[in-house]
């Protein structure tokens, strides 16, 4: 299937990236942040395909999942390490992805794919919406992009003098970035608990 080979061609940009933050030249950097954009902008691309072509399956859907995880933690852990973000940011984006896979992945065993395993209205809008899913991708877009192009602007002495007033506004961005993760992950977990102690009450009890 075309989309997702177009999700699976972002791993392989993702390992360059990761080679160019740590050991590129000030040049590369540059050329990388554009790569990254282009990285980051496939995860778009892969579901409209999807959708137009009719080849959305519960398969797509948990790679597309996969490949955004990779390039979330993998991004967050290395600007961390580099000293850009504070590194409570990706212990935070950590603890929730785990535990909000965790979740998801008993709906998948049941065939939900999962972005359809929410009921209520609330968590549908918070997790599914078009508003949260585009202000999430968004400011970590905005977010990553904007890092790696602060790294790049260090190494060049006539645009280093623009890093202090730029580095503020990525890192704010990054703390917004983490909001949307938390507020969007928290009806998984709540849900997925609910869900279970509605099912299994006994399994309560004997804990």
């Amino acid at each position: 299937m075309l989309a997702n080979c177009i999700t699976l061609s972002r791993l392989p940009l993702l390992l360059i990236n990761v080679v160019i933050l740590y050991r590129g030249s000030p040049s590369m950097r540059l050329a990388g942040t554009a790569l990254l954009f282009l990285g980051l902008m496939l995860d778009t691309v892969d579901g409209v395909v999807a959708r137009r072509t009719g080849q959305t399956s519960l398969f797509g859907s948990v790679l597309d999942i996969a490949a955004d995880r990779a390039y979330e933690l993998v991004l967050w852990v290395c600007f961390s390490d580099l000293g850009f973000i504070p590194t409570a940011i990706p212990l935070i984006v950590i603890a929730r992805t785990t535990l909000t896979d965790a979740f998801r992945s008993m709906g998948v065993g049941q065939g939900t794919a999962p972005f359809q395993q929410h009921r209520t209205a609330l968590s549908r809008f918070l997790v599914g919406s078009a508003w949260t899913r585009i202000g999430y991708s968004v400011t970590k877009v905005t977010t990553f992009c904007g890092l790696a192009l602060v790294q790049a602007l260090a190494g060049i002495p006539r645009f280093a003098g623009w890093v202090p007033q730029l580095m503020p506004l990525f890192q704010a961005t990054a703390w917004v970035a983490v909001i949307f993760c938390v507020s969007r992950g928290l009806p998984v977990i709540i849900s997925s608990l609910r869900r279970y102690w509605k099912i299994y009450p006994e399994a309560h009890l004997e804990t």
